[in-house]
């Protein structure tokens, strides 16, 4: 039996590598950082741009962030050993809860291991049968798993599609409780939802409203408190999901914000909260020396998008196809997956650092390189990078 299963595995694995869309991790041996080092499989080193990482505000090495997280080994030790509700709860994670509340201006908030076990945890603790689960078609795939994992009633409207998003509230009226959840931006393109609309129709319909903000915490908004501050609706959405793992320092760990009892309620329900190890006291620290940073970063946030238009200009002058939009995910179009695993090959052999993405990350026929930009990017590195995407454009064919 084993057998088999190890030559059906075998067997998955030879067709994601003749569809040319197997993922091969590559070994970075630096710091992350806008300029990285890259170890190749005969452990040749190169030191190549780096247009693909969540690091929006560059804090992934930034020394503040470092030294809290070496301080806080000292005082508070390495590991906690525990679950919360043991003896896994030092002030650090208090410290840090109540700072993220007080930064997205909630009432509370509660940290997970990662933002994937926040929204993993947030349905099943808080909704029963009786309850409806409203979602957006594009919505990651934390919020699946995790609406997956209770007992709503579901209901899907298509991408950021407000008429839609009426007809399942419609749809969904007889349910006590009826959640809408959203990307505050949806990764795969960097699109940013319609909050003041879903708000709207959160409040005609007497729904609740949910937003993932993984992408936009830290730098979106004038003081980058993500989406909500951005589109104008803080205080219309209910409860807010997001991660320390990305504008944030880059480390790990994820939370929920949202009213007392709302996190209260979490704190006694929610089963990856209830059975997964304290995050680690030193990432608290400089969660909460990145949550400083990232409210005072008015020039690095200015930096950000000045980047992501300089770099948006660029390609499009090159004659690529890019998805519209101001955020710094700037998806480049390919279509074919193949070739969109190609083009990123040959863009490390110029120099720049960046991934495919294709089925079933993204629908088939939908393959592209996913860009991020940094505020730790320079002009200079921007340009390098629209030379390297023509110059390896030029050779698969994908512009003339």
């Amino acid at each position: 039996m084993s057998g088999t299963l190890i030559d059906s595995a075998r067997n998955a694995l030879s067709e994601i590598e003749e569809a040319g869309t197997l993922k091969r991790e590559r070994i970075i041996t630096s710091p992350q950082a806008p300029v990285i080092r890259t170890r190749d499989s005969e452990g040749v080193e190169n030191e190549v741009l780096n247009f693909c990482a969540n690091n929006y505000l560059g804090l992934a090495d930034e020394p503040r962030l470092i030294n809290a997280a070496k301080q806080a080994l000292d005082s508070h030790g390495f590991g906690m050993a525990s679950v919360r509700f043991i003896c896994g709860t030092q002030d650090l994670h208090r410290t840090l809860e109540e700072r993220t509340a007080a930064y997205l201006r909630m009432e509370d908030a509660i940290v997970f291991p990662s933002c994937f076990d926040a929204n993993g945890g947030v349905f099943e603790a808080l909704l029963t049968d009786a309850d409806a689960v409203i979602s957006d078609s594009l919505n990651h795939a934390s919020i699946i798993d995790g609406i997956r994992l209770c007992k709503a009633q579901r209901f899907r409207y298509a991408n950021n599609d407000m008429a839609d998003l009426e007809k399942q509230l419609v749809a969904a009226k007889d349910c006590r409780h009826r959640l809408i959840v959203t990307d505050g931006v949806f990764s795969m393109d960097g699109i940013v939802a319609d909050l003041p609309a879903i708000c709207d129709l959160a409040e005609q319909h007497d729904a609740l409203v949910m937003v993932d903000d993984c992408h936009a915490t830290g730098f979106l908004g004038q003081r980058g408190a993500g989406t909500p501050e951005l589109r104008g609706v803080e205080g219309r959405v209910h409860i807010l999901t997001g991660t320390y793992g990305k504008a944030l320092g880059g480390a790990s760990g994820g939370y929920v914000a949202s009213a007392g009892p709302i996190v209260d309620l979490l704190r006694q329900r929610a089963r990856p909260y209830l059975f997964s190890n304290a995050v680690a006291p030193a990432v608290c620290a400089a969660a909460i020396e990145a949550i400083e940073m990232a409210e005072a970063a008015v020039d690095e946030r200015r930096r950000l998008h000045d980047n992501a238009a300089r770099f948006r200009a660029g390609m499009a002058a090159a004659g690529f196809t890019l998805i519209e939009g101001d955020h710094p995910i700037i998806p480049v179009m390919v279509g074919d997956a193949a070739l969109a695993a190609k083009l990123a090959d040959t863009m490390l052999q110029h120099g720049v650092y960046v991934i495919a993405f294709s089925y079933p990350v993204v629908p088939k026929g939908m393959a592209r390189i996913r860009t991020q930009m940094s505020a730790a990017h320079t002009p200079e590195h921007v340009g390098r990078a629209v030379a390297a995407f023509t110059q390896a454009g030029l050779e698969h064919g994908l512009i003339s």
